[in-house]
């Protein structure tokens, strides 16, 4: 199933008649010990991707090292460094980057791939994403000094497209949000906020005579009216000062490592804004505090520990003890709530904050990755106190952040299936 999946998204690069086309398509799916019956012999470029993807998957699903199983196939990435960065490069060669991550991804899951990326010339091969990066943050502690640049730089390459992609529409999204959430009495005209202002005045409606039927050609006789605006609200115009605080918790525990990518990512983008004043705190059993380095995320990225337990109580018990501003303060605990630490207090701190006026936004994942496994029990229990778990894309990320700031309902995704 997963070749299935790789070999036909490879476009080809000849036309060929539709039966011919359709027989290369399945020995191109099925692979040479399987295909037999369809009489396709495989040329140039489709035997170059053909052998690129049986080093992966053949011979037995690649349950030895070499890649080399049951199936009698030659082919497999060997052991050395040298021979797994010439098929790293051979498949950014034949297929899509989309195709390439998720082949490096299997490689590292199925043929133990993580040990030869500690090599330099592996990590310059690879086709960096938030995946590998995950991996290299967990092998941060086992990496020769020779390979720790290289490894910097695959990192900040990931990074710096994801600020790319998220950052600008982030600012807008929040900038606005924060403006709105600033309500002012007697704002200039250009900065009065209509809708609330006819909402908040519609008890001064006034009714207005029908016009003069004699006179007015057309007049139906209807009777008309107005809304005298007592009470204008406006937007409230930057300042320099914080308006917000935000607090990040995220979980670093193995599981949710591409959280943990994008989560730092955040965290920058966030402290670059002069109105919010953000923190970033990451939790296994142990909690440290990273907000001094959100200047730089390949630094943040690089103190991450992954992998270890959770003591989510404990990582909002070093929240709480830094909010001085509850009313004007965003928690957001981003994990997926396998609580080793005491579950009832973690539930009592949740609800304590809340009580004291602290928005609390719990993200059972920050990815790209789908629905997420987390602790149902825990997250119903969230729930019910009016604080729903959810898993959050990256894209979906300001709109949250935007609702919490302004204190409107979350924008959640398939709501009705949410715990």
């Amino acid at each position: 199933m997963e070749r299935t999946t790789t070999a036909t998204q490879t476009p080809h690069t000849s036309p060929a008649p539709p039966d011919a086309e359709r027989l290369r398509r399945w020995r191109m799916v099925l692979g040479a010990d399987s295909a037999d019956s369809t009489e396709r012999a495989l040329t140039g470029q489709d035997a170059a991707m053909d052998s690129a993807l049986n080093a992966l998957y053949g011979g037995g699903g690649g349950k030895k090292p070499n890649g080399r199983g049951t199936g009698g196939r030659s082919a497999g990435l060997g052991a050395s460094a040298p021979s797994v960065a010439r098929w790293l490069g051979d498949i950014r060669t034949y297929f899509p980057s989309s195709v390439v991550q998720v082949m490096q991804r299997d490689a590292i899951d199925r043929l133990g791939l993580a040990t030869l990326l500690l090599e330099p010339e592996t990590l310059e091969a690879v086709e960096p994403d938030v995946h590998l990066v995950g991996t290299l943050l967990s092998l941060d502690k086992a990496m020769p000094e020779t390979t720790k640049e290289t490894a910097r730089a695959v990192v900040r390459k990931v990074v710096e497209d994801l600020e790319a992609r998220l950052e600008s529409r982030t600012r807008a999204t929040l900038t606005g949000a924060l403006d709105r959430s600033a309500r002012i009495s007697r704002p200039r005209h250009r900065d009065i906020d209509w809708d609330r202002t006819i909402r908040a005045n519609l008890k001064n409606y006034l009714t207005l005579p029908a016009p003069d039927t004699a006179t007015t050609a057309g007049a139906t006789g209807t009777t008309t009216g107005t809304v005298v605006p007592e009470r204008l609200i406006g937007y409230g115009r930057s300042s320099r000062s914080a308006k917000k605080d935000i607090v990040l918790c995220v979980d670093q525990s193995g599981s949710m490592a591409a959280s943990v990518v994008h989560a730092s990512v955040f965290g920058a983008v966030l402290a670059s804004m002069r109105t919010l004043s953000t923190r970033l705190v990451v939790f296994d059993t142990a909690v440290v505090d990273l907000t001094d380095q959100l200047d730089d995320p390949v630094d943040v990225l690089f103190g991450i520990q992954l992998g270890g337990g959770t003591d989510i109580n404990r990582a909002l018990a070093y929240c709480q003890s830094r909010i001085t501003r509850p009313a004007d303060t965003v928690v957001v605990l981003i994990s997926d709530l396998y609580e080793g630490g005491i579950r009832d207090e973690m539930l009592k701190r949740v609800a304590a904050m809340k009580a004291s006026g602290v928005q609390f936004v719990t993200l059972l994942a920050l990815s790209d990755e789908g629905a997420p496994a987390y602790d149902h029990e825990h997250a119903a229990a969230l729930g019910a106190l009016g604080t729903p778990a959810f898993a959050c894309t990256p894209d979906l990320f300001p709109d949250v952040m935007a609702a919490a700031i302004e204190k409107r309902p979350l924008p959640i995704p398939d709501k009705e299936h949410q715990p």
